[in-house]
C-alpha cells in the first residue's frame, strides 16, 4: 500500500483536506466518463501547481511514430496514442482581479471532493483565503451524461464571505493542448474553425494523420442565489481557444453560480460537416432540461446500472467501496453502445499505454458485461475481433506467416498492430489464445451458439492456423515446441515453451476441430461459406492436430509440476518473503537484465491456464502448483490477485483469498504498485468482480448448469451479487449461516450449490 488518504465510504469516494502531493493521484481516482468521452478530475478553476490535464475521446487516437533505437522487420510503425482531447471544462474565475489557484491561496479549509458512485457525479467545495484577503467559499459539481452522451455539464458556485467582491468567470473552449505521453512532441490537433454565437463557443478540430473531426462546445447560464441573471460577455478567440468572460458585483454572503454546458461531436458518428449543428441539437436538449434535470436523468440512469451489476458487502467498508469503484469505473469505460469501441487498459484516466484493446477484455472484461450487462454486450465485444480479421491476417503476414494465419495484436486502434516493445510486440503471443477463449466461454456462459457459425469459426481457424505454423518440431524431443515467446508472465522475455503459450495453442487447435465438425454438420450453408472464403483442406487439419496431438509441456518430475518454461529451474528460487521490502516494487527498482534472471513472477502464468481450464486439473494438482508459484510472485502487474484470490478461495484458504481480494479491489484506491497518477487499471477491475462471484461465490458453468460453492471472508456478515443468466436475472446472497437465490424471470432455473441440484423458481425466495 502506497497512500491511504481515500475516506471509506459505502458509496463514494471522498477526499477531505487539501495535499498538493495527492493532486496527481486524485485526479486519475475521481475521473468520470460515459462511455463516449471522459476526463481526469482536474479543477474547473486555474491550478498552478503539478498537475496531469486530460480530456479524452471515445475511440480517437493518434498514430504517434514509434521511436526506436534500431529497426527489426515487422516492428510496427506506430504507437497509438489516447489522445488529450480540446478542454471544455475551464472556467478561470477571479475575485477582485486575483485568479483563484488552490496552489497560491493563503488557507485552504474544508476541502473536500466526492466521487458519488451511487448517482455518478463528482462534487468538490472548499473555503480559501486569497492573496488579496477575500475569503470565499466555492462549489462545484459536474458529470457526464450517460442519456445525452455528447454532453457534460458543471455547476460552479462562488460565494464571498467577509466582503463584498466583484468576481469573474470566464469559461472556455482551449484546443491548444498536448498529450502527457508522446515520442515526439507533436502537435496532434490542428484546428479549423471557430464560432460564437451568443452564450454558445464551437471549436472545430482535426486530429493530424487520423483525421478525425471533432467539434467541442459550451453554453453557459449565470445565476444569482440560484435565481437565472443576464449578464452581458467579454469574448475572446484567438488560432485555439475561445472564452466567454461574466462579470458581476457580489454581496457578501451572496453566491455567483455558473452552468456550464460542454462536449464534443465526433465524426465517428456524424457527418463531419454537421457537427456544429449537432452540437447545436445536444445544447438545445440540455439546456432545456437544465442542470437539475440533467443530474436526475443521471441519477436514474445510474440506479438501472447499479440494479443488476451491484455486489453489497456487509461489515467491511474498504470492501464495500472498493468493489463499487471498480464496477463504477468498468460501466463508466465501456457501456456496449459503440460496436467500435472497445475497453481501454486505462479507459478515459490516463494515457499510458495506449491503444484501446487488449487481451484484457477477452480474459477478464467479458465474463463481468455477459453476467451484469445484456448479453448482446459481450457478443459485441466478440464481434469487434472479427471486425478486425483481416487486420489480424494482415500482422501474421508480417512477420512471415501465410495461408490465412491470423495474429491479433497486442494493442490496438483499429486491428492494427501498435505496441513498441518487441519483446511484447513479436512474443507476447498467448493474446490469440484468450480471443479464442473468449468465444468458448460466451457460449458456455450464454447457449448462444449462433455467434461462431455467423463469425466465430473464421476467427477459431486463423488463430488455429497460426499456431500450427508457429510451433517448431524437435526431433530432439519428437515434440512440438514453441520458442522465443513471454508469457503471460512478462518478466521472461523471449523463452521457450512457455508452458501456458503451449497448453492455449493446444486447446485452441482442438477447439477450432471441434467446432469445425459441429458447424459441418448442422450449420451446413454456414460451412459452405465458411470453407468457401478459406479454403481448409484435409491435409492442413493433419498438421493442426499433429501439432495439438504432440505439444511438449515442460515439466519437473522432481516437484511434481509443470514448468513455467524449460529454464526455470536454473533460477535461484529465493522467494519473495525473503525479499527485503526496499527492493520492491522490483519493477521500479531493478534493471530489466536482473528482472530477467530472478525467479520472480509478475502475475499468474502456469496458474493463469488452470485458472482458464479449471476442468482439466485436479484440486491436488492445483495445491501443488499454487504452493510452488504464488510465493514467487511479486504481483506487480494489475491482472495477477484476482486469479490468485479465485484460486485461494477454491482452496479454502479464504483469509489468502481475502487479502488478495483487496488488493485487486483497492489496487488503485491505496496505490499498491506506486503508479495510480498515471491512471487507473480499468480492464483488471473486472478481476475484482470475477474474485467475488467466481472466487467466494464459486460460480461456475458445468455440464451446461450454473453451479456455485459459496464462501465468506470472516469479516463479512453477507454479501450479494446479481448474474444475469441466460436473459433470467439470479439474485445471490451469501452469508455465515445460509445462501439465498432469488430469481427474476419467467421459468425455474435448475442450479447447483455445493454439488446438490437446486430449483430456483421466479420471485420465490430459495434459502439453501
Amino acid at each position: 500500500m502506497n497512500q491511504d488518504y481515500i475516506v471509506p465510504n459505502n458509496w463514494s469516494i471522498i477526499e477531505e483536506g487539501f495535499n498538493p502531493e495527492s493532486v496527481k493521484s486524485s485526479e486519475s481516482l475521481f475521473s468520470i466518463g460515459n462511455g463516449a468521452m471522459g476526463q481526469r478530475a482536474n479543477f474547473e478553476e486555474f491550478y498552478s501547481g503539478p498537475t496531469f490535464q486530460g480530456s479524452y475521446i471515445a475511440g480517437v487516437y493518434y498514430p504517434d511514430k514509434t521511436r526506436v533505437g534500431w529497426w527489426k522487420n515487422g516492428y510496427p510503425e506506430y504507437f497509438a496514442k489516447v489522445l488529450n482531447a480540446p478542454n471544455w471544462i475551464g472556467i478561470n474565475v477571479f475575485v477582485n482581479d486575483e485568479q483563484i489557484d488552490l496552489f497560491t491561496c493563503t488557507t485552504i479549509g474544508n476541502f473536500k471532493r466526492e466521487l458519488n458512485m451511487k448517482e455518478g457525479w463528482l462534487s468538490r467545495s472548499f473555503f480559501a483565503t486569497l492573496q488579496n484577503g477575500v475569503q470565499i467559499k466555492v462549489e462545484s459539481i459536474r458529470f457526464l451524461s450517460l442519456d445525452i452522451d455528447e454532453v457534460g455539464a458543471i455547476k460552479y458556485s462562488v460565494t464571498p464571505l467577509n466582503y463584498d467582491a466583484k468576481i469573474s468567470f470566464t469559461p472556455y473552449l482551449d484546443a491548444g493542448i498536448m498529450n502527457e505521453d508522446t515520442n515526439w512532441d507533436d502537435q496532434f490537433w490542428d484546428v479549423l474553425n471557430i464560432v460564437q454565437e451568443g452564450k454558445q463557443s464551437f471549436v472545430e478540430a482535426k486530429t493530424m494523420k487520423t483525421n478525425f473531426h471533432t467539434c467541442t462546445f459550451m453554453e453557459s447560464k449565470l445565476f444569482l442565489n440560484d435565481k437565472e441573471v443576464a449578464v452581458k460577455s467579454v469574448d475572446f478567440k484567438s488560432a485555439s481557444y475561445a472564452s466567454s468572460k461574466y462579470e458581476k458585483n457580489i454581496k457578501q454572503g451572496d453566491s455567483f453560480i455558473i452552468h456550464k454546458i460542454g462536449g464534443y461531436t465526433v465524426d465517428r458518428n456524424q457527418d463531419r460537416n454537421e457537427l456544429i449543428s449537432s452540437a447545436k441539437e445536444a445544447l438545445k436538449l440540455a439546456t432545456d432540461l437544465g442542470f437539475e434535470g440533467l443530474l436526475e436523468m443521471q441519477k436514474e440512469a445510474w440506479a438501472k446500472i447499479w440494479s443488476t451489476s451491484d455486489i453489497t458487502i456487509e461489515g467491511d467498508v474498504k470492501a464495500q467501496q472498493g468493489i463499487r469503484f471498480n464496477i463504477f469505473h468498468l460501466n463508466q469505460t465501456y457501456l456496449g453502445k459503440d460496436p467500435l469501441l472497445n475497453i481501454g487498459p486505462k479507459g478515459f484516466t490516463g494515457e499510458k499505454y495506449g491503444g484501446s484493446t487488449y487481451w484484457d477484455t477477452e480474459a477478464y472484461c467479458i465474463p463481468f458485461y455477459m453476467a451484469t450487462k445484456d448479453q448482446k454486450v459481450a457478443r459485441r465485444l466478440l464481434e469487434y475481433r472479427h471486425a478486425h480479421l483481416e487486420k489480424a491476417i494482415e500482422n501474421a503476414t508480417k512477420l512471415g506467416f501465410t495461408n490465412g494465419a491470423a495474429l491479433y495484436p497486442m494493442v490496438t486502434m483499429n486491428g492494427e498492430e501498435c505496441h513498441n516493445e518487441w519483446e511484447i510486440t513479436f512474443e507476447e503471443i498467448h493474446r490469440n489464445g484468450a480471443i479464442a477463449f473468449a468465444i468458448y466461454n460466451y457460449h458456455r456462459y450464454t447457449n448462444d451458439y449462433s455467434y461462431i457459425p455467423e463469425k466465430g469459426l473464421e476467427v477459431l481457424i486463423g488463430i488455429a492456423r497460426f499456431w500450427q505454423q508457429r510451433a517448431t518440431f524437435s526431433s530432439d524431443k519428437e515434440q512440438y515446441m514453441i520458442l522465443g515467446v513471454t508469457g503471460p508472465n512478462e518478466y521472461e522475455n523471449n523463452i521457450n515453451n512457455n508452458w501456458y503459450t503451449n497448453y492455449i495453442a493446444k486447446w485452441c487447435i482442438n477447439y477450432a476441430l471441434e467446432n469445425l465438425e459441429i458447424v459441418k454438420n448442422d450449420y451446413i450453408s454456414d460451412y459452405s461459406r465458411i470453407i468457401g472464403k478459406v479454403d481448409i483442406t484435409n491435409e492442413e487439419l493433419k498438421k493442426w492436430r499433429a501439432v495439438a496431438d504432440n505439444m511438449y509441456f515442460p515439466y519437473s518430475e522432481k516437484n511434481d509440476i509443470y514448468l513455467q518454461q524449460d529454464g526455470f529451474l536454473d533460477k535461484e528460487l529465493i522467494t519473495v518473503s525473503e525479499l527485503d521490502s526496499s527492493q520492491r516494487p522490483i519493477n521500479q527498482k531493478w534493471s530489466w537484465d536482473r528482472i530477467l534472471r530472478s525467479p520472480y513472477i509478475k502475475q499468474a502464468d502456469v496458474l493463469q491456464g488452470f485458472y482458464l481450464f479449471e476442468d482439466h486439473f485436479t484440486t491436488e494438482e492445483l495445491v501443488r502448483h499454487f504452493d510452488f508459484y504464488e510465493p514467487l510472485t511479486v504481483h506487480e502487474s494489475s491482472l495477477s490477485p484476482c486469479v490468485h484470490s479465485i484460486q485461494s478461495a477454491k482452496l479454502d484458504r479464504i483469509e489468502q483469498a481475502y487479502t488478495f481480494y483487496l488488493r485487486t479491489s483497492r489496487l488503485d484506491l491505496d496505490d499498491y504498485n506506486h503508479e495510480v497518477e498515471e491512471g487507473l487499471h480499468i480492464t483488471s477491475m473486472a478481476g475484482t468482480w470475477m474474485s467475488i462471484v467466481e472466487g467466494f461465490g464459486g460460480m461456475r458453468i458445468h455440464n451446461n448448469r450454473l453451479t456455485f460453492a459459496p464462501k465468506i471472508p470472516k469479516r463479512w456478515k453477507n454479501y450479494s451479487f446479481k448474474v444475469n443468466f441466460r436473459n433470467q436475472v439470479l439474485k445471490v446472497n451469501i452469508s455465515h449461516s445460509e445462501t439465498t437465490f432469488e430469481l427474476d424471470g419467467l421459468n425455474d432455473l435448475k442450479i447447483v450449490v455445493n454439488g446438490d441440484f437446486v430449483n430456483v423458481t421466479p420471485n420465490v425466495l430459495k434459502t439453501v
